[in-house]
């Protein structure tokens, strides 16, 4: 087991769908933990995400087993999410079943021969990414920890599953069962807490916050903020383009503000890009611009050129117990936020002293608030008030510090 600075590193099982070359945080924490001595293998399927679409280079057979800036990396074969709801549930229950199997192998143990120490599941959706995790733990009897991040089974009403249906009263329960067969789940928001406790019934003990970071490329862009053109503003929102975003709400504040000095940057893609694109050019909109997805190693120059960062978020009562990750890389990168969303977003937003901050698919406010930063004289303050409060609160060293203790100290 590799060890550094003389200290002895436990090993990680990490299960999560998704992983490089695919946009999530997961790589960074799991590369981080591998040069801090840890011994990390990551379990997860082919990239496919967003688009639905296997990576060049990836699928049918490629790159199966390869190890990464010392993370070892198992991509389990799954069916593309490709469009719809049926496929978006095979590609779930096919990485699920194969991530299992490949878990209760003979193969999924440390470089020594050994059972991992611990397994933690970096949770997005679906839950049932659980699932394996649980698997392991049955076989071997070592502990899990999971970093829940989509809220399940409400991270199905963003997709448009209603709360009295059956597939979410049958989800309710299937993530109550999962959720209960972790020993600690950590959260990304405080207001969150309160939703396990009293619908999934896990003890506040076994319950943990750590807040998200942002990776070191956005801290980069803080130290070279450009000063706001006078004659002209630059809004960008980065990230996924999801029925839970609700990019209408930039659309339409967008076509009210027809007639001012703005450009609203989309960039990024995923499953609600086309009829975005569609509701754009029915509402005959002249000021957004579409970049399509765009390589981590890219987004400095998207944040350098922004005058404000946007976050929206579809109106959702458990939605808005979340905090978007974007929301960090805004800070870290020492930008004006500017946003329509509720609960703990636009706390953070309004706490912090870094923008303007309207209720969630709210677009005349939403284009309100943007009026009020374009004529704001001292527009470089809110961007400093941002960087500050996250270096506050969301730096990646209280991350890693948080995160180290949990594993070293979890126990069944």
């Amino acid at each position: 087991m590799p060890k550094k600075y003389g200290i002895h590193r436990k090993s990680i099982l990490v299960i999560d769908q998704y992983y490089f070359p695919e946009p999530f945080r997961v790589t960074a924490i799991c590369e981080s933990l591998a040069n801090k001595g840890y011994e990390v293998q990551v379990v997860t399927g082919t990239p496919n995400y967003p688009e639905g679409h296997f990576y060049s280079g990836y699928g049918h057979g490629q790159r199966v087993d390869e190890t990464r800036n010392g993370v070892r990396i198992h991509r389990c074969p799954i069916l593309p999410s490709k469009q719809g709801a049926v496929n978006r549930v095979l590609n779930y229950y096919s990485f699920v079943i194969q991530a299992t199997r490949f878990v209760r192998s003979k193969e999924c143990v440390t470089s020594s021969g050994k059972p991992f120490d611990v397994v933690y599941v970096n949770q997005t959706s679906p839950v049932m990414m659980g699932e394996p995790a649980i698997a392991y733990k049955k076989k071997y009897n070592v502990p899990i920890v999971l970093y829940c991040l989509d809220l399940w089974p409400d991270s199905l009403v963003a997709g448009g599953i209603r709360r009295k249906s059956f597939i979410y009263k049958y989800y309710a329960q299937v993530s109550k069962t999962i959720y209960q067969k972790m020993d600690i789940i950590v959260l990304a928001s405080r207001l969150q807490f309160g939703h396990l406790q009293n619908n999934m019934q896990i003890q506040q003990d076994r319950i943990r916050y750590i807040p998200q970071y942002a990776e070191d490329i956005f801290s980069e862009v803080s130290n070279n903020v450009k000063k706001p053109r006078p004659d002209h503003i630059n809004l960008v929102f980065a990230g996924n383009v999801g029925k839970a975003q609700s990019l209408d709400t930039i659309i339409n504040a967008a076509a009210r503000l027809k007639s001012e000095p703005v450009s609203f940057h989309i960039v990024g893609s995923g499953s609600e890009l086309d009829r975005v694109h569609q509701l754009t050019r029915q509402r005959q909109v002249n000021n957004v611009i579409f970049h399509g997805r765009k390589p981590l190693s890219d987004m400095p120059d998207f944040y350098a050129m922004a005058d404000a960062m946007l976050v929206t978020l579809q109106a959702d009562d458990l939605l808005s117990l979340t905090l978007p990750g974007k929301v960090q890389s805004y800070m870290a990168a020492g930008k004006t936020i500017i946003g329509a969303v509720d609960g703990e977003a636009q706390r953070v937003i309004q706490e912090s002293k870094s923008g303007y901050c309207g209720p969630a698919e709210d677009d005349e406010t939403l284009a309100t608030n943007i009026l009020k930063f374009i004529h704001t004289q001292d527009k470089q303050k809110f961007g400093e008030n941002a960087r500050t409060y996250y270096e506050r609160n969301f730096s990646e060293k209280k991350f890693f510090a948080e995160l180290e203790k949990i594993f070293d100290t979890v126990n069944l």
